[in-house]
């Protein structure tokens, strides 16, 4: 059915894998625009009420394809912009309640991603970076209304304008993750809280997600973000964020 996703259905609990596991699940035009209409589709799927949303392979995802920054500024590059807000919204939107499976890294617009779903699980071994503002950019796709809306302003400002690294146990405590579990029990941990929600009536089920994602947009609405490609095209076309992004690429692949 795609390109670069996996989906399944196994009665009321659903599947979105990113499936590019020899690049860390990267986030192209095509993956983005995928995950949208994966979105859309299990909406289609009226049995099901709970989707795991997880990563193929060791990482959850590597954020942004940097493939994408290599074109000039206009066109491609605000599409791709464009599309990642799109992504997140229509992943929060779905009907059925979304539980992120995070193993490895889960960087920039992995992040993201992982933000838009209602739930988080992560294994002990988890690892999070939001590396954008070293990559002269500015974090997109609705990512600083979601952070500010799961661990708060100061540190939403601290972790993006730092880029450093961060662990599942600081993430946990900082509520971004509802539960860290050992490696080895990420999957089935991640099964059974599936389960439990499949368990529950429908109606409820989702009137309570939804009564909670309208509290939520009322305090810090997403729809603001409309305007987030607009500024990553102006950071493409600035210089001293060009500097920037090329003195980190290139200390990247030094590594």
């Amino acid at each position: 059915m795609f390109e670069t996703l996996l989906t399944e259905t196994q009665g009321p609990i659903g599947r979105l894998t990113l499936n590019r596991e020899d690049k860390l699940n990267p986030l192209s035009a095509l993956t983005l625009a995928e995950i949208a209409a994966a979105a859309r589709w299990f909406d289609e799927q009226r049995e099901v009420k709970v989707v795991i949303v997880g990563g193929a392979g060791r990482a959850f995802s590597a954020g942004a394809d940097l493939s994408t920054f290599s074109g000039p500024p206009e066109g491609s590059v605000r599409d791709a912009a464009e599309v990642g807000r799109q992504m997140a919204d229509a992943l929060e939107r779905m009907r059925a309640v979304s539980i992120a499976e995070i193993r490895g890294w889960c960087i920039g617009g992995g992040l993201v991603l992982a933000a838009a779903c209602d739930l988080r699980v992560a294994s002990e071994d988890a690892r999070f970076s939001i590396p954008e503002v070293d990559l002269g950019i500015p974090l997109a796709w609705g990512g600083i209304p979601r952070l500010v809306r799961e661990i708060g302003p100061a540190l939403t400002k601290e972790l993006v304008l730092t880029c450093r690294p961060f662990d599942a146990a600081e993430a946990k405590a900082a509520g971004f993750l509802n539960r860290v579990v050992p490696a080895a029990d990420l999957k089935s941990e991640v099964e059974s809280l599936a389960v439990l929600l499949a368990q529950k009536a429908s109606h409820t089920l989702f009137s309570t997600k939804q009564h909670v994602n309208a509290v939520t947009d009322q305090m810090l609405g997403t729809m603001r973000s409309w305007s987030d490609a607009d500024g990553l095209v102006t950071a493409l076309g600035d210089e001293e964020c060009n500097e920037a992004r090329r003195a980190y690429l290139k200390k990247r692949a030094q590594r």
